[in-house]
């Protein structure tokens, strides 16, 4: 696999980036250019993307998931399966559940 780096960014640092920095590094393995065209990698991104919320990085994911063998297309999920991951040491962000606050109000009672 190709390890690059973008304006100075380390892709294995990009834990944290929103849904479409994945889907621009999709784009990237899947239209080739300045790097050579890898539709694994590029379905790998695309489908971490998708994971975030990005409905047209799992439009494209499907779509080289066509030009790909099966195994091709395994091989890619099980990429994107280890990238997210926790990494070793790493504690696992915590999950949040967010509830409505309720209003508690006092009734006075007459003496």
């Amino acid at each position: 696999m190709t390890e690059i780096e973008i304006a100075g960014i380390d892709v294995a640092s990009l834990d944290k980036a929103n849904a479409d920095v994945f889907y621009q590094l999709g784009i990237l393995y899947s239209a080739g250019g300045e790097i050579a065209t890898d539709y694994v990698t590029a379905h790998k991104w695309f489908n971490i993307a998708a994971a975030r919320g990005n409905q047209e990085a799992a439009r494209l994911r499907r779509e080289i998931a066509t030009e790909m063998s099966e195994g091709q297309v395994a091989s890619a999920q099980r990429a994107a399966r280890d990238w997210l991951k926790p990494k070793a040491g790493e504690v696992p962000a915590p999950v949040i559940t967010l509830v409505q606050p309720v209003t508690v109000v006092a009734e006075r009672r007459a003496a």
